[in-house]
């Protein structure tokens, strides 16, 4: 099945897809299109979203338990109860988005943006790389319980920021 045909489903028909995927468990719905998508209660354990956008959209109660969710848009999406478990989450796109009482245990977050997100009730805190994300000063990030140990959320600049002590002297060479 092509996935216009799964995206169909999943937005108009889940108990058709939520079949199909109980069939096989290892879907590919890479670089497909959910802006402004309003999904609830959906399983989508074990799928691969891989460049899809789900920029806008609404997600509430939804398992992306290890899923390939490699540079995926959830820009200024509203993001509730969501499970991302054992993800990848590799420059994945969070920003301007609401993320309330979502589950980022295992997920790798290598590269993934924050930018200007809203954090504050999910839990981080046995998520991987997280060290390696961006974020600015206007992320609101959860309490320090539900972030990893090591995790400086104070520290927000990315490499392009960093200088030598030599860049900030005023010499004359």
């Amino acid at each position: 099945m092509n996935k216009d045909k799964l995206v169909d489903l999943i937005l108009n028909n889940y108990d058709e897809f939520e079949k199909l995927h109980q069939e096989n468990n290892d879907m590919d719905i890479s670089e497909s299109d959910f802006t402004h998508a309003n999904i609830e209660n959906a399983d989508f354990t074990n799928i691969d979203f891989t460049g899809t956008t789900f920029s806008e959209s609404s997600l509430l109660n939804v398992k992306f338990i290890d899923c390939d969710l490699t540079s995926v848009d959830f820009s200024r999406a509203q993001i509730s109860e969501c499970n991302f478990a054992g993800s990848i989450l590799n420059g994945t796109s969070f920003n301007y988005a609401t993320v309330n009482y979502c589950d980022f245990s295992d997920a790798d977050m290598a590269g993934a943006n924050f930018s200007e997100a809203d954090l504050s009730d999910s839990d981080f805190s046995t998520s991987e790389n997280l060290d390696s994300c961006r974020f600015d000063e206007s992320t609101i990030w959860p309490d320090n319980d539900k972030l990893p140990e090591d995790f400086d959320c104070t520290y927000n600049y990315d490499l392009s920021t960093l200088r030598d002590d030599e860049d900030n002297q005023n010499e004359d060479y």
